[in-house]
């Protein structure tokens, strides 16, 4: 799996990190972000369910 963050899209509501907080997070700014090197998710079991909470669709989730 290959977890993106759309940027453009993003608007901080943060349900991803709360979701899934040992894989997002959020900057400075409030957007989200992976933590380093999980980008593919670190099996976290709860990625997807934080892809379906984005309330703009922002996640996407590559499967291999």
């Amino acid at each position: 799996m290959r977890i993106r963050i759309d940027q453009d899209v993003c608007i901080g509501a943060g349900q991803c990190a709360l979701t899934a907080p040992g894989v997002f997070t959020q900057d400075d700014d409030g957007f989200s972000e992976l933590l380093p090197g999980l980008t593919d998710g670190g099996g976290d079991p709860m990625v997807r369910e934080a892809a379906r909470a984005c309330p703009v669709r922002a996640i996407e989730i590559e499967e291999n």
